[in-house]
């Protein structure tokens, strides 16, 4: 009997390793890959580009209102890397929105209500067909609620924040530990806290701490669970 095709929603916190787990997971089973996370660190590239944060440190409202029809976000899949890319406006922009600047600006461009409202249509009209792996903050709780196959990844922030620190040092932009683990920590309380579309786990997600796994043994969790999912 084949399976048919589902949707596959992967919510958690910052730096938890979701974005690398549904990447594999989708080229391993056939679908396409949709980075949420992306789509807001592209928002908030190009409004560190165009002024669009007040001299506080908050984000201007107004003038990012005005300017939100001119982003567009959309993916492009790199055979050489054999992962989607990034693209701003048709700018590849997958280096610069994972600078710690951009992380530390993210959590207030995600919690605008008009910018979630943009990026959520966008993203539920990418997953129209179903055959879609996706990961965020809302996936399973408020851009498919109805998903078949809910995933909630965690693990404790500092393995988190080292895992950041390895990964900005492998990219040879590295950063200090204590400033990547206060960034996640307050990215937590953030995405915790917000008004719209806070993080949680949705009471019908499969719950997954990854602080003491491999690669290897967290993508034959997940593979099994969507084996299940998909019959």
């Amino acid at each position: 009997m084949k399976n048919k095709k589902i949707t596959i929603a992967i919510d958690g916190y910052s730096s938890c390793g979701k974005s690398t787990m549904a990447k594999d997971l989708a080229r391993r089973i056939g679908y396409v890959y949709v980075d949420t996370g992306a789509m807001y660190r592209a928002v908030t590239l190009f409004a560190l580009r165009n002024g669009l944060f007040n001299d506080d440190g908050s984000v201007n409202i107004e003038k990012l209102a005005i300017r939100m029809p001119d982003i567009h976000v959309s993916f492009l899949f790199n055979h050489e890397t054999q992962k989607p890319d990034t693209y701003l406006n048709g700018e590849l922009v997958e280096k610069e929105i994972r600078s710690l600047e951009v992380s530390n600006h993210v959590s207030l461009i995600a919690a605008v209500p008009f910018v979630r409202e943009a990026m959520v249509a966008q993203q539920q009209a990418m997953g129209d067909e179903g055959g879609i792996v996706m990961d965020g903050r809302d996936i399973g709780t408020t851009v498919f609620p109805n998903a078949e196959l809910k995933i909630f990844v965690t693990a404790s922030a500092e393995v988190r924040a080292q895992r950041r620190y390895d990964e900005l040092v492998a990219k040879g932009m590295p950063e200090p530990y204590e400033d990547i683990l206060k960034n996640v920590q307050e990215r937590d309380y953030l995405d915790t806290h917000r008004e719209v579309s806070p993080l949680r786990q949705a009471d019908d997600a499969l719950l997954l701490d990854n602080s003491n796994m491999t690669i290897d043994e967290q993508n034959e969790w997940v593979m099994q669970q969507f084996e299940k999912a998909a019959k």
